[in-house]
């Protein structure tokens, strides 16, 4: 990750380039030290953490646009963080601009086996880039991101994020234009290749997703003046979202994880009746389905019992 930061083109603004090692047990801080890097070597772990530590004590004050990274992407183009910043200083009602994710399967279909062509049919469909936040490569204004705490130990801290977002730390209604994607502005991440470890990737997403739905209740039932301030509790008290989780689930009729979860794929392809007119694209959604439904009573296991938030 350090050669791709290091050759991205970034003329025409003013950039400060810091890698956040969160927890790292292996030689990452030394080879990105030895490479010309800015390290924070931050011993603790956990993506909502580091996020926190970035935006409001290790970015600098007067930042104006703050990018978000994973390491383990690949950059579309040698200027793509110059241009997403530039997009997002252009467009000053945004408060997040994504870059568009594509899996390198997409990306370089070469050669791939018959799971991987299937992998790379069935993805992609079920999320809109533009109005959700890719965790991998996004930017904020500095002004808006110092707007928000994350709970420390969030399983998807982007879903919650990109509430909060929308709703300016649920103080208002949803507001979609607050989220966009940057056209032509593009990165690449590795896909699973194999149905075990889709599993796996897919459970996190779903346990993640039915933790945020839990808090996100919890959170409306404080009255509104005082929400900011359970948010920067929760962003440093370590046993916070273990203490909300057991007060709000289980939760009836669905149980730990809410069945909008088994039914989205089914749902998107019925929304739109011409779908049902193409044999290929009902196969694809009820093999789907299948997978969903495998997915999300193995998610309903691992809450039941206690390991649902943290146990990849």
């Amino acid at each position: 990750m350090a050669a791709r930061l290091l050759a991205q083109d970034l003329s025409g603004i003013e950039a400060r380039l810091l890698l956040l090692a969160n927890g790292c047990t292996d030689g990452t801080v030394a080879i990105a030290r030895a490479a010309g890097l800015e390290v924070a070597d931050l011993p603790e772990g956990g993506k909502s953490r580091t996020w926190n530590r970035f935006v409001h004590d290790l970015a600098r004050r007067e930042a104006e646009v703050l990018v978000f990274c994973d390491a383990d992407i690949e950059f579309g183009a040698p200027d793509t963080l110059a241009r997403l910043v530039k997009g997002l200083v252009a467009r000053p009602s945004l408060w997040v601009l994504n870059s568009q994710p594509v899996k390198d399967i997409v990306a370089r279909p070469e050669g791939l086996s018959r799971l991987d062509r299937l992998i790379a049919a069935a993805g992609g469909g079920l999320d809109d880039w533009k109005t959700a936040i890719c965790g991998q490569l996004y930017a904020m204004p500095a002004i808006r991101a110092r707007r928000f705490h994350l709970p420390i130990g969030l399983p998807v801290e982007d879903g919650f994020l990109r509430a909060m977002v929308l709703t300016d730390g649920l103080e208002g209604p949803e507001d979609f234009r607050r989220i966009d994607g940057a056209a032509g502005v593009a990165h690449l991440y590795a896909s699973e290749r194999s149905i075990p470890a889709l599993i796996r990737h897919q459970e996190r997403i779903v346990i993640g997703s039915a933790i945020n739905a839990a808090l996100f209740a919890h959170l409306r039932q404080i009255p509104i003046p005082a929400r900011r301030a359970e948010m920067i509790r929760a962003a440093g008290l370590e046993g916070w979202l273990g203490e909300v989780l057991r007060l709000r689930l289980p939760s009836a009729p669905h149980g730990w994880v809410p069945f909008h979860f088994l039914w989205k794929r089914l749902s998107r392809l019925v929304a739109a009746p011409r779908n049902l007119l193409r044999p290929k694209r009902v196969l694809v959604a009820l093999m789907g389905f299948g997978f969903d439904a495998i997915v999300f009573i193995r998610a309903q296991i691992r809450m039941a019992r206690g390991t649902g938030a943290g146990f990849w």
